[in-house]
């Protein structure tokens, strides 16, 4: 994923939300600002790999999905879905987030070796001055959805958990698996629904991609609206 196969549908995610470009830029050199170049090498084990994308969603409780999480090789996690998995005792190799809920669980994981791939955007900088410094820097990896720039790395993604996605594809994960993902989920306002229809659109874009056929997205995709995604096929 190229920041040109990237930006026009990062446009069309800006003009769906009214969000401008500029914060996102502020808050990307803010991160930069506060962090160092961030080793890929620590994630080389997703390489070749069948890679858990947890999402935070009222599913990642039961015993299906978590069984799904546990029997990949590595675990990405989505925000809360962290700490739903370490309480049920599956190992978390990375954690995904723009920092808009369990900040101490960022420091933590960090001050414990795990990389946390942290977001910055238009919304969130005073969260991102607050919580990184705080962090063991060796274990930020700083990401952006506008340009990338210095070490600040765009993989694609919108949302944290089909952002983990895009950054397992990245890193080169073989199998992508996808517990804890309620896109139907009753309990969340508009905002956060608009968001997972993003998600979900995002998602098929990606398999597309790596012409592949996500279980997730099973018996969705006739209603996916992709008119904004470069979908093949």
């Amino acid at each position: 994923m190229t920041f040109d196969d990237w930006e026009p549908v990062y446009e069309a995610i800006l003009r769906d939300f009214g969000y401008g470009r500029e914060g996102d830029e502020r808050a990307r050199d803010v991160l930069a600002s506060l962090t160092d170049p961030f080793d890929l090498e620590r994630l080389s084990a997703v390489g070749g790999a069948t890679v858990a994308i947890a999402g935070a969603g009222p599913s990642l409780g039961t015993a299906t999905d978590l069984e799904r999480a546990r029997r990949a090789d590595v675990v990405f996690a989505a925000s809360t879905a962290a700490d739903v998995l370490t309480d049920q005792g599956v190992t978390v190799d990375c954690m995904v987030t723009d920092l808009d809920k369990n900040p101490e669980t960022v420091r933590r994981l960090t001050a414990d070796g795990v990389p946390v791939a942290v977001h910055a955007h238009g919304d969130n900088v005073d969260a991102v001055r607050s919580v990184v410094p705080d962090c063991t820097d060796d274990f930020v990896l700083p990401t952006t959805q506008a340009a990338p720039t210095a070490h600040v790395l765009n993989p694609g993604g919108f949302t944290d958990g089909d952002r983990a996605a895009f950054l397992a594809d990245r890193l080169g994960a073989d199998e992508l698996l996808f517990p804890g993902w309620d896109f139907d989920d009753p309990t969340v306002g508009a905002v956060k629904a608009r968001k997972l229809e993003w998600a979900e659109r995002l998602l098929y874009w990606l398999e597309s991609r790596r012409r592949d056929r996500f279980g997730v997205l099973e018996g969705r995709r006739d209603g996916i609206e992709v008119d904004d995604v470069p979908v093949d096929g």
